[in-house]
């Protein structure tokens, strides 16, 4: 092999490592400064998100804390370009106990507020929400029966309105303490009340201090059917839920 041959062989092999790297660094800019994407892998949140959603979050929406960086690795402490999640904002955060761990729940209650659960009745400063009875929430067991979940709208004294689920009135979160939110902390909860494990398990989550924010649920661009692999494209067709995709959060 000629010498001018060996040089554009190795040019070539230059170029394509330069061409990866480039886009490499580029998808961690994105990933940490704009978009992430996030998988969901419970139903805590029916059904406003549902097992086999993908959404991008905005992680300039509250600004930069070193969990907005991999593995929290940032050059800086406390939180920087700052904007406080507002109530009803669907969001990704660290969970206190386990930050290893992330998160998504919607935002309820802010720092100073008093939150309470009344017989499934959400209670934000001694004032109940507004909740209005719908259809049924209707979803395959795995038994391959029907299951009828009763379905109200929530609307947030800011006028925010959203879904929930609420199968009874005496499940073990459907009365509860009064929460006094601490100074820079945010109160937590599942739209799927007697199925999510959020703040008001006060020894799993609690009160999420605001440093462990990641971001603001914006868009869903993907969604495939519980338990089935999203790498099965040949599958698409059928087990897509072609509908959600686009929807805005």
């Amino acid at each position: 092999m000629s010498q001018s041959k060996e040089k554009e062989q190795e040019g070539g092999v230059y170029e394509t490592i330069k061409v990866i790297a480039q886009a490499l660094l580029l998808a961690l800019v994105v990933r940490t400064f704009l978009f992430q994407p996030f998988y969901i892998p419970t139903g805590s949140m029916k059904d406003t998100l549902l097992v086999g959603d993908y959404l991008f979050v905005s992680k300039y929406s509250y600004g930069y804390s070193k969990y907005s960086f991999p593995f929290g690795l940032a050059p800086f402490t406390g939180r920087v370009w700052s904007s406080p999640p507002e109530r009803g904002d669907v969001a990704v955060f660290k969970l206190p106990t386990n930050t290893s761990i992330d998160y998504i729940k919607r935002v309820i209650g802010l720092p100073g507020d008093e939150i309470q659960v009344k017989n499934s009745v959400l209670y934000i400063n001694g004032e109940a929400v507004e909740r209005k009875r719908i259809d049924d929430f209707i979803e395959k067991n795995n038994r391959g029966g029907i299951d009828k979940v009763p379905r109200y709208i929530e609307t947030l004294p800011n006028g925010v309105s959203y879904q929930t689920l609420d199968l009874t009135k005496n499940g073990s979160l459907d009365n509860t303490r009064v929460y006094h939110v601490p100074a820079d902390h945010y109160f937590m909860m599942g739209d799927n009340r007697d199925n999510s494990q959020d703040s008001r398990v006060l020894s799993e989550v609690g009160y999420v201090p605001f440093e462990n924010f990641m971001g603001r649920a914006e868009i869903i661009f993907f969604s495939i059917e519980d338990n089935q692999p999203a790498w099965m494209f040949w599958k698409w067709p059928w087990t897509v839920r072609w509908d959600r995709i686009g929807d805005v959060l």
